[in-house]
């Protein structure tokens, strides 16, 4: 078999209907939208429209509330950290800051900032320098024999 005889199955792939070519096509006249009426015009867009009644989401409650000033932070776990340790893809050796971090692909983007969780694992003797932790990663890592530091303060902690 060669490039040029590649081919669907037989039936696997069917022609566009043609809507509107004349009344032997099947779909002539009308074009298979009936006959007068709003959803026979074109530019419909009937979707959240109940004919004048309140629409459903206008009459639904709103909740809550979305803070425009919310900090979104990139989160990663210290079992993540020591993975990415052991592989070599983090020297222990300098200081782990955030760039560290994102040079190594172990995060894409720093966002508002990186936060440091304590699920896994932590072995190595590391200074690390992020914007956010909490307790028990701190504690994990100065029972490691390192060193964590949160450059804000720790205000919902």
């Amino acid at each position: 078999m060669k490039l040029n005889e590649l081919r669907d199955n037989e039936g696997a792939t069917h022609r566009k209907k043609r809507v509107a070519r004349g009344p032997g096509s099947g779909k002539g006249k009308t074009a298979g939208r009936g006959i007068k009426g709003q959803k026979s015009r074109s530019g419909v867009a009937i979707k959240g429209y109940e004919g004048g009644q309140m629409p459903l989401y206008q009459r639904l409650p709103k909740r809550g509330f979305n803070n425009p000033n919310a900090k979104t932070y990139a989160v990663v776990n210290l079992g993540l950290i020591q993975k990415f340790i052991d592989a070599g893809k983090i020297d222990v050796k300098a200081d782990i800051t955030e760039d560290a971090l994102v040079a190594s692909g172990l995060v894409r983007r720093k966002k508002d900032g990186i936060r440091v969780l304590a699920k896994g694992d932590f072995t190595a003797k590391a200074n690390i320098t992020v914007t956010g932790a909490s307790k028990g990663a701190v504690e994990a890592v100065k029972k490691a024999g390192g060193a964590l530091t949160v450059t804000t303060p720790a205000a919902a902690e």
